[in-house]
Parts: C-alpha cells; sequence; structure tokens
C-alpha cells in the first residue's frame, strides 16, 4: 500500500476530518455538456483514478448533480459501491440547471432542494450525503426557506453537513446570522474560486469564514491551467492550443468562464513574472509549479482542503504532492502575495491602509 502522502483537517468548526487535498470530479462523464471540452474521463478511468487517490489517503471527493448531467454522480457512486462507505467524505451539490425546460429544475427553492438530494442519493448510490451545498446564490429564493430546507435533511438524516458555494461577502453573512436567529443547521464551508490569479474573495468572505470558523474550500486553484507551469513568456497562444486554455481561446466569446479562462485574459507581464517566480521557488524545494500554487493555498488562513481536478493521473499525483512535508517560507509566502495582489478597489483599499496602526488585514 502507498505511503499516505495528504494531512487532515477539519472541516471548519464541524467533527470531521478530511484530506487536505479533495478530489472533484468535474472531468468525471464523457456527456458533452460544454460543447467538446476536451479531458473529461469515461468511467472506468474515473475509477482508476480515484482508487489511486485513495491509496495516497485521500478521503474528500466533491461533485454536483449538474456536472455531465448527472453522470459525475452516477460514476462517483459505482466506484464507492466497492469501497468503505464510511471512511469517505462525499460532497456533492445543488442549484445550477438540470434541465432546460423545467423552470423548477434549478436554484435553491424547497421543491428543488428536495427533489435534487433524492436523485443525488440516486446517482451515488447511497442513503447520505456527507456535505450538501448550494452551488451558487439564489435571487428568486428567499434564503430562508434554502436554509430550511437544508436543516431538514440534516435532521432526516439524508445529510450530515451544509454547505455553500459561490456568494458574496453579505451574502454569507445573513446566512450565518440567519441560521443563529432561526436555530438551524450551522453552515460548515465555503466553496470558492481562489488562486494566485483569483483573489477578489480576500476583500470580504474569507474574513466571514475566519469570523465564523468557516472551512474554505478553493476550487480552481491551477486557474485554469495557468498556474500549472505548461507555458512560459513569450511562446504565445499556439503553444496552448491543446490544452482547454487553447480550446477556450478557439471561441473566447462563447467559452470563457471564470473555470475557463483564454489565453489573452492572463497573457501579460504580471502573469509571467508571478509563474517565473513560482518556478524559482519551486526549484529550490525541488516541487513543480502547480505544487507551489496550490501549496501557497494550504497556507491561507482557514483553508480546509484544496478541491483539485485531473485529465490525467500524473496531474493528480504531482497536485497531491503539495499536500504534506514542506512548507513555502514566510518569505516565499510574502513574494507571492505581493506579486499576484489586485487592484484593491475602494472601500477595501481605504480600510486596510487606514488599519496597519490597529490590526493589519490577514490577506
Amino acid at each position: 500500500m502507498a505511503k499516505v502522502q495528504m494531512e487532515y483537517n477539519f472541516l471548519g468548526r464541524s467533527g470531521v476530518r478530511v484530506s487536505n487535498i479533495c478530489l472533484g470530479t468535474m472531468t468525471f462523464g464523457k456527456i458533452n455538456v460544454m460543447g467538446g471540452r476536451p479531458g473529461n474521463l469515461d468511467e472506468e478511468a474515473a475509477h482508476v483514478m480515484m482508487d489511486r487517490f485513495a491509496e495516497l489517503g485521500g478521503n474528500f471527493l466533491d461533485t454536483a448533480d449538474a456536472y455531465q448531467f448527472g453522470e459525475s454522480e452516477k460514476i462517483v457512486g459505482s466506484w464507492l459501491q466497492k469501497q468503505d462507505r464510511e471512511k469517505f467524505v462525499l460532497a456533492t451539490k445543488v442549484g445550477v440547471p438540470m434541465s432546460f425546460d423545467d423552470p423548477n429544475s434549478l436554484g435553491t427553492s424547497r421543491k428543488h432542494v428536495m427533489h435534487g438530494v433524492e436523485q443525488s442519493l440516486k446517482r451515488l448510490q447511497t442513503d447520505y450525503i456527507d456535505l450538501y451545498q448550494t452551488h451558487v446564490w439564489d435571487n428568486g429564493t428567499p434564503v430562508e426557506e434554502t436554509l430550511r430546507s437544508l436543516s431538514d435533511l440534516v435532521r432526516a438524516g439524508k445529510v450530515r453537513y451544509i454547505g455553500v458555494s459561490n456568494v458574496a461577502g453579505w451574502q454569507l453573512q445573513k446566512i450565518t446570522d440567519l441560521v443563529k436567529y432561526m436555530g438551524l443547521e450551522k453552515v460548515v464551508s465555503l466553496q470558492q474560486q481562489y488562486n494566485l490569479l483569483c483573489r477578489e474573495t480576500e476583500y470580504e468572505v474569507l474574513d466571514v469564514c475566519i469570523n465564523e470558523g468557516i472551512g474554505f474550500l478553493p476550487w480552481s486553484p491551477l486557474k485554469g491551467g495557468w498556474l500549472s507551469g505548461k507555458f512560459k513568456r513569450g511562446m504565445g497562444a499556439g503553444g496552448a492550443s491543446s490544452s482547454r486554455i487553447g480550446w477556450v481561446s478557439e471561441k473566447a466569446g462563447e467559452r470563457i468562464l471564470q473555470s475557463a479562462p483564454s489565453w489573452d485574459q492572463y497573457d501579460n507581464d504580471k502573469t509571467w513574472t508571478l509563474l517565473e517566480a513560482m518556478e524559482r521557488i519551486g526549484k529550490e524545494h525541488g516541487k513543480s509549479v502547480a505544487q507551489v500554487a496550490i501549496r501557497w493555498l494550504l497556507q491561507r488562513p482557514t483553508v480546509s482542503a484544496v478541491i483539485i481536478g485531473a485529465t490525467k493521473m500524473s496531474q493528480m499525483e504531482d497536485n497531491i504532492g503539495a499536500a504534506a512535508g514542506w512548507e513555502l517560507t514566510d518569505d516565499q509566502m510574502q513574494e507571492l502575495n505581493k506579486l499576484s495582489m489586485p487592484v484593491i478597489p475602494y472601500p477595501y483599499e481605504m480600510i486596510r491602509r487606514a488599519n496597519k496602526m490597529r490590526k493589519e488585514s490577514e490577506f
């Protein structure tokens, strides 16, 4: 058996411990949801990847009902049938459209949440979900309705813990205040994009996580491949032609997403200077650029686990190499913080500047 290569953290202020690398499964399933985006895995390849993840000590899996319209959940479920279910922390999400001809097949209404959890349980072939998360804030549903529905699922034994994803700072604070006021199940985690090229979530959201004890689960740690180390200054878009970045760039107007950036978005001096520093720092530790990117996240405040996604076994194994046995130095963290710092808008810049002689921001 392979040596365990991960550490385990508590998920927020819950009592459950998760591997500090979570295997995201958005790449599982061959249904053509993204219009031919390259790299998705069939069931057999996904099972092999999960086998290796577990062998290396991973116990935390993240999926969603909408990933390949349920195919990802089915693949995870068929794999779990061959495992000791209790050894794994299984997370899934609800809220993104599952159909385009049913107005109630999306959002976080009580109707959709209650239907969604039953369908996810069937696809996952399990009688409970460890972490059930809203996929994105729903303007169409009173959040009290959503939170009551999620709490009812915990009390019914179908869900163990509640999490949220992709919210603004005021939305997360409202959620945490309401669960206290209404006597509902607490939110233990937040899943949000966060990486060295996307740090805007620091402005408010991470402060709420710190103040409320919410475990943070960054997704897209490599910014769609930009922080993988595959690309070099001056190579041009042609050097990314076989990657997902290249695929997006072919029809950028149609394909750009936060999780799917194009070449032109980050082909600039700031990005290349950051990547060159990451490469140098990686060499000092005998680590890859991708491992530096993930290690930076693991050393940020309130991070419980980093969600990785891979299309190749070698990518997953390399990512897991960030998990344990080494750390970036304080000087290296500060250098990466400085090189990746975005332009801080008002009022956040003024608040930070005014508090330098009081209590500085952790970011």
